[in-house]
């Protein structure tokens, strides 16, 4: 077998691997039976169900405000630490540069443990606000990382020139620098975003009553609700998230 058929197939398989279970809970999603099992017959019950669930609604609430304001925030703190670690060598900036980038490698099972544990330590009550703070905790290292790569491609003569013309150096990032790099930011937040309103692992160490989100309740429901409905959620959210991804895939595409 050739080489190229070779990495065909195995491409195949992972594609099929991968979203074969995705195409099986959107199937589902308009199978009336409520466990799955067999196929009865279509319904859009299910969606019907999904949207008249005033506690889905809430929690999903929950979730798009956590995840909007952590993702602006996000955008603000990981384009200031990109524009750092850009401009400034030193050995203290390797150091910056480990501690960025440390939450994308470290596991989300041991960064909410870690948040857990320094939340109960200052005594800070556990709800949305903590929920917040840990998802700009671990979105500023996605951030930075689109927005770094941004700055490495980025002509810095543009900005010794608008220097040369007689702009300050804060009238040179606002109106040269930032307007060229605002796609990757941009970009950056919309990953934010997607992770944050994704997250379970962190959420479910630092969330406290009254603080459920998406995620969480969606957790609750395949244990005690209904998993029908939640295949209709499922999809929903499976859409909304390629949307989001192709979104970032579109601002990180150079003009």
């Amino acid at each position: 077998m050739k080489r190229g058929k070779f990495a065909l197939l195995i491409t195949l398989f992972v594609m099929i691997f991968f979203y074969l279970p995705v195409v099986i809970v959107a199937i589902n999603s308009f199978n009336s039976a409520r466990f799955g099992g067999e196929w009865k017959s279509f319904t859009l019950i299910w969606y019907s169900k999904l949207f008249a669930d005033k506690n889905i609604w809430s929690a999903f609430m929950n979730s798009l405000l956590i995840a909007l304001s952590s993702a602006v925030l996000s955008m603000i703190l990981g384009s200031v630490a990109a524009f750092a670690l850009e401009k400034y060598k030193s050995r203290f900036q390797t150091i910056h540069r480990m501690l960025l980038f440390s939450p994308l490698v470290v596991p989300d099972i041991l960064i909410g443990m870690s948040l857990l544990i320094f939340f109960v330590a200052v005594k800070i009550q556990l709800g949305l606000m903590t929920v917040f703070l840990a998802h700009v905790t671990f979105s500023i290292s996605y951030v930075a990382m689109v927005v770094l790569a941004r700055l490495q491609d980025f002509d810095s003569s543009l900005y010794e020139a608008a220097l040369d013309l007689g702009a300050g150096r804060f009238n040179a990032m606002r109106l040269v620098v930032i307007p060229l790099v605002f796609p990757g930011i941009l970009a950056g937040g919309i990953m934010a975003f997607t992770l944050s309103i994704d997250d379970f692992v962190i959420t479910f160490f630092v969330s406290g009553a009254g603080a459920a989100t998406l995620p969480g309740y969606i957790y609750s429901m395949m244990k005690h609700g209904f998993p029908a409905v939640i295949n209709s959620l499922s999809v929903l959210f499976v859409i909304a998230t390629f949307c989001l991804v192709l979104m970032s895939r579109k601002f990180l595409v150079k003009q």
